[in-house]
């Protein structure tokens, strides 16, 4: 690649007791691109994502973003660096409505914090809750849910919560958006839209690092696929180079081709 790397994942490995989930991975992720990350399940695919994040410490190895070693920051202080993520299970506040969901992930770039965020004061609304009002309602209107602002996030069926967790995610204006499973649990019309919406989120100039299980959505985006199989990274290529490889096949099928 001659681009430069928002992202570099150097020599990574994750142990969890005597149990290695990652070992010895290296990923370089070029800016503008969507890059994905696929593999049966197990492979450590959202373990990658975890110590990307900072929600796991690494067990040996670094990871770079923008060229700044990303090993002791807390996972609040990567998101304001431009690392943003969605959950391969939905994390919403069922309580809350989906604005005030999608509000809430600008809290880390907040003065008042969450609590003036969401309190009036009898002398007027904060000045700063406007403009993350005013910012969640862009990004709903971006993934077309605008018209749901007001209604309790546990309302909306499955794939429409997904979309506010993807809205959530932009309000920090992410330079890398980290999407884990976005089309999990989706029908095929759904999906379509959401390839479409990854699609316009990545021509923003936004770099996408994608896990998906569903080959039809990774084959038709991405530019870049790095395969895992039991915590190894075993082949990365372009989606035609990646279909073919006889690792891939055998670690999706349990077997080799022909066979």
């Amino acid at each position: 690649m001659d681009g430069r790397m928002i992202l570099e994942i150097q020599d990574v490995g994750k142990t969890f007791g005597g149990f290695s989930a990652l070992h010895h991975i290296s990923i370089d992720v070029e800016e503008g691109k969507i890059h994905a990350i696929i593999g049966p399940n197990g492979a450590g695919k959202t373990t990658l994502f975890n110590l990307i994040s900072g929600m796991y410490d690494l067990t040996n190895g670094e990871i770079y973003y923008k060229g700044k070693r990303l090993k002791d920051l807390k996972p609040h202080l990567r998101a304001e660096l431009g690392i943003g993520r969605t959950f391969q299970i939905v994390r919403l506040f069922h309580s809350m409505t989906v604005l005030e969901n999608v509000m809430m992930g600008r809290h880390c770039k907040t003065k008042a914090g969450l609590l003036k965020t969401f309190l009036k004061f009898s002398l007027g609304e904060l000045e700063e809750e406007k403009h993350t009002r005013e910012n969640a309602w862009r990004w709903l209107e971006f993934v077309g849910l605008s018209h749901k602002a007001e209604q309790m996030a546990s309302n909306l069926p499955h794939a429409e919560q997904r979309l506010v967790e993807i809205a959530r995610a932009l309000t920090l204006e992410p330079d890398l958006l980290l999407l884990d499973e976005p089309a999990a649990g989706m029908n095929p019309k759904e999906t379509t839209d959401l390839d479409d919406l990854i699609t316009k989120i990545n021509r923003m100039g936004k770099t996408i690092l994608l896990i998906e299980h569903n080959m039809e959505l990774v084959m038709g985006i991405s530019e870049i696929i790095s395969v895992l199989n039991f915590g190894e990274k075993i082949v990365e290529g372009n989606p035609f180079e990646v279909q073919e490889n006889p690792a891939v096949i055998e670690a999706y099928l349990g077997k080799k081709r022909g066979n």
